[in-house]
């Protein structure tokens, strides 16, 4: 299991503040060659996904500690990026909410609870239920996964080592090697980097093949700070030509960039 071995480096209390970073960010470097060893599995479980959220499926993560709320987290940022209901992707984690704050001791040892976690939302077999664990070998994914299958879902697995039980729980195991972590058996370092980043390819790669994308652009985000507001109104503005009080119009009439450059064309008609 590469992700417990030691560190390449030791005696890192007597480091400078330098060296440290720099080390950091040495063993940083190797994460996106060890995903990019991974995107033919990370295509064939995106795939899958995709068909199912076709047919109206929903996409679950369940992960415990870093695992766990990096889903929570890519899950979150789902409705006000693509403009999608708050319960088509779903971050469950281990211990519940409040151990996204604050860790709440063996709860990712309770091999049955990601299943019970799931069951409120009614799943079907048109979801998708994806564990997150950087060692493989968390009991709340591999319970949660194999309770999954059974139950005719989907299921995929991030996870950094090779062979794990929660790979071979899964139908499409994302295997992203990252090996030793500076602080040994730290994975919320490069493991949890790996995580992310593959997290950002599924979701992204999926809400674009739903159509939420259009060219390069998020035109379902929700407009919910002034930012937004502003980036949405220059998308308008460069989309079909308008000055900005009429986009900002469209955008009050519409709700969103898409509604706004699709009500602008129809009224044009």
């Amino acid at each position: 299991m590469t992700t417990e071995t030691a560190s390449h480096y030791d005696h890192l209390e007597q480091m400078s503040v330098h060296d440290l970073l720099t080390n950091i960010n040495k063993e940083d470097k190797t994460v996106p060659l060890a995903v990019e060893k991974a995107i033919p599995q990370i295509e064939a479980l995106v795939t899958e996904i995709v068909k199912r959220m076709k047919q109206g499926g929903r996409l679950i993560y369940i992960g415990a500690g870093t695992s766990g709320r990096l889903g929570v987290v890519d899950a979150s940022e789902c409705p006000p990026t693509y403009g999608v209901p708050s319960d088509l992707v779903i971050g469950l984690m281990a211990g519940g909410d409040g151990a996204i704050r604050k860790a709440v001791e063996f709860a990712e040892d309770d091999a049955e609870q990601a299943w019970k976690d799931i069951a409120p939302y009614q799943p079907d077999e048109q979801d998708t239920v994806i564990g997150i664990a950087a060692s493989g070998r968390t009991p709340y994914v591999i319970g949660g996964l194999q309770e999954a299958r059974k139950a005719g879902l989907l299921t995929g697995c991030i996870v950094c080592n090779e062979g794990s039980a929660v790979a071979q729980a899964a139908e499409f195991p994302v295997e992203v090697v990252t090996g030793p972590e500076f602080v040994t058996g730290s994975t919320r370092m490069k493991a949890g980097t790996a995580q992310k980043l593959a997290l950002n390819m599924i979701s992204t790669s999926v809400m674009i093949q739903l159509g939420r994308v259009k060219g390069n652009k998020m035109v379902d985000m929700q407009l919910t700070n002034i930012k937004l507001q502003d980036r949405a109104a220059k998308m308008v503005m460069s989309e079909i030509g308008v000055g900005r009080d009429e986009a900002e119009a469209l955008l009050a009439k519409f709700g969103n960039v898409r509604g706004a450059i699709e009500g602008f064309a129809q009224a044009k008609k």
